[in-house]
């Protein structure tokens, strides 16, 4: 038993080739592409991956279709980036887990080690960071338009092994383009459920990484000078420095992802008294 693989794409070739050589193992790859304009497609089919296309609105949506409109020739699908690497380790273990028919879970998380100017910045990537990667079609669902959060029919399981995340392959200005839009969308979430957010205080000190983050995040709204504590925060509790120059400059990066979400969350506030831009 073998697993199925999607991935969606937007402009990928600079990262494709690298993911797919990472998954020659599987025999059923997936590319729902958004319509790219180099040669993302050309580089998926060379490879002997299946190719369905459909225009980008949310991550959620293009994630969902993915799931439930593609036929899959196993019943689990790994669900990479295309900047993203999967070692031998990871592969086993998920083979594992697809040729055991008796398995619980509905999808399973994996860590990541972010790779930033040629090095992993493990303490100031937010190091463990839980993010859903394998799932059974039939039993999950995506939810939220940035950083979508997975619900299950099942219980949820921790992969071991970690996958590797090559963020930065295509630059910084894709980099800024990327969280350019997600905060917008983070500003939109903002400014519209700030009143009815409530803070989740025994969240902030649980020993699940996912229900801290979500809790720091609604404390974070309720928070004067956000961008320079996010840096604070990053840089010297969460030991960024212990990253040398690249831990620096990331949390100088998350800084500035921050003030954007502020910026644009005050402007949109204006925009819903009346004031004009």
């Amino acid at each position: 038993m073998s697993i199925s693989v999607l991935i969606m794409t937007l402009n990928e070739e600079a990262n494709l080739p690298a993911c797919l050589a990472s998954l020659s193992w599987s025999d059923d790859i997936v590319i729902l592409d958004s319509f790219s304009t180099d040669r993302t497609v050309e580089i998926a089919e060379a490879a002997g991956a299946r190719i369905y296309r459909r225009a980008y609105d949310s991550e959620d949506r293009q994630r969902m279709y993915g799931l439930t409109e593609i036929a899959f020739k196993y019943p689990w699908v790994y669900t990479p980036d295309a900047d993203e690497i999967t070692p031998p380790d990871l592969r086993d273990e998920m083979l594992a887990i697809a040729r055991d028919p008796g398995r619980p879970e509905a999808f399973f998380k994996a860590r990541y080690k972010n790779m930033f100017m040629g090095r992993w910045i493990r303490h100031s990537s937010l190091y463990p960071t839980w993010i859903t990667r394998l799932v059974r079609p039939d039993r999950v669902r995506f939810e939220r338009s940035v950083h979508s959060r997975c619900t299950g029919d099942g219980p949820a399981g921790e992969l071991e092994s970690h996958f590797i995340h090559y963020s930065f392959n295509k630059g910084l200005e894709a980099w800024y383009d990327k969280h350019n839009r997600y905060s917008s969308v983070e500003a939109d979430l903002s400014s519209s459920r700030r009143p009815d957010r409530k803070i989740d205080w025994r969240g902030l000190f649980s020993a699940k990484s996912d229900r801290r983050r979500r809790g720091l995040k609604a404390l974070s709204y309720r928070l004067p000078f956000r961008p320079t504590l996010r840096f604070l925060y990053m840089y010297l509790l969460r030991g960024g420095f212990l990253d040398g120059k690249p831990g620096y400059f990331y949390c100088r990066l998350l800084s500035a992802y921050e003030f954007m979400i502020v910026v644009k969350t005050e402007e949109q506030r204006q925009r819903q008294r009346g004031f004009a831009g």
